[in-house]
């Protein structure tokens, strides 16, 4: 059974293609295709693999190990999959951690290389969706408002646009913690909103279509987060923009992380170092299917990829 792990990143959709998943459970299951969301993965699934300590750890990965090798002999053999399709942005990290640090997921690496371990190194694919830069920080920032957390300071949005840290070093972290899987690149901005065509993308091939246009878990818009702040009696007036959605940068660090965000695109259409593909929708006609063009870049030789080890 092939393995697919859909690792976020977060604000990139992953409600939305989680809900089309349930909702398809049964369709999907009939192409062979068995699905674990949240619905499955947040009730101790993956307990253990995340301990603090390297000693607790220990014990409580090899748990961890056995009770998905169990569920997935039974989605095997219960149900007869031949893929497992495993969508779980939490994998990545912590939305919370990002904004604090001012970094986008600056321990993907060894998160991913435990969760690796706990399928025993069997997976044959990870995907990672990703998003122009300046739209998923503030994103971010606003669902972080709605979550009751603080509207970052300037420090903190200054910080984020000097860390310099961008998706290309993500998806890097992401090729060294897990050397034998393929790394599959979704940008948002093909995808939003379309959870049947990300998962045919990822599949391969065509994916049961959605008469349901359910757009998950938005970004609020600037009246709604003026009237959660209001709500929690802060000032509704610390939150400004021209338009309906909240920007929390100034136009020059805009520039910077659009320019940034554009560097990694010109590095993942060019082959991304041999790490990863780059797959996009390019709105085929169903005379157009299969779907062996969408990908671009190449599959490098894993050896030479550099390992990330749980610790």
């Amino acid at each position: 059974m092939k393995t697919v792990l859909h690792i976020g990143a977060h604000r990139t959709g992953t409600t939305t293609f989680q809900t089309y998943l349930s909702r398809n459970r049964t369709a999907l299951q009939a192409q062979g295709i068995a699905c674990w969301g949240p619905w499955i993965t947040r009730k101790g699934l993956f307990a253990g693999i995340q301990q603090p300590t390297p000693m607790a750890r220990r014990s409580a990965m090899g748990r961890a190990r056995g009770r998905l090798a169990l569920r997935r002999h039974m989605v095997q053999q219960d149900l007869g999959a031949q893929t497992l399709v495993v969508s779980e942005e939490n994998i990545m990290g912590s939305m919370v951690r990002n904004l604090r640090h001012g970094k986008l997921y600056d321990d993907v690496g060894e998160r991913l290389a435990r969760f690796i371990a706990a399928f025993d190194g069997d997976v044959h694919t990870v995907v990672v969706g990703i998003r122009a830069l300046d739209h998923y920080w503030a994103s971010l920032a606003a669902h972080s408002v709605v979550r009751g957390y603080s509207v970052p300071d300037r420090d903190c949005l200054s910080h984020i646009c000097a860390a310099r840290r961008t998706w290309r070093d993500v998806i890097s972290d992401i090729a060294c913690a897990a050397p034998d899987a393929r790394i599959q690149v979704l940008p948002f901005e093909r995808f939003a909103g379309q959870p049947d065509a990300q998962l045919s993308a990822i599949l391969g091939r065509r994916a049961p279509q959605d008469a349901v246009s359910d757009w998950r878990n938005r970004r609020p818009n600037l009246a709604q987060l003026r009237a959660v702040l209001a709500e929690r009696g802060e000032r509704p007036d610390m939150l400004n923009g021209p338009g309906e959605r909240w920007n929390p940068f100034f136009r020059a660090e805009v520039s910077a992380l659009r320019e940034a965000y554009a560097d990694d695109m010109f590095w993942l259409t060019a082959g991304a170092s041999g790490l990863a593909t780059l797959t996009e929708d390019l709105d085929r006609t169903e005379a157009e299917w299969p779907v062996d063009p969408l990908t671009r870049g190449h599959y490098d030789d894993i050896k030479e990829r550099r390992m990330a080890q749980p610790r």
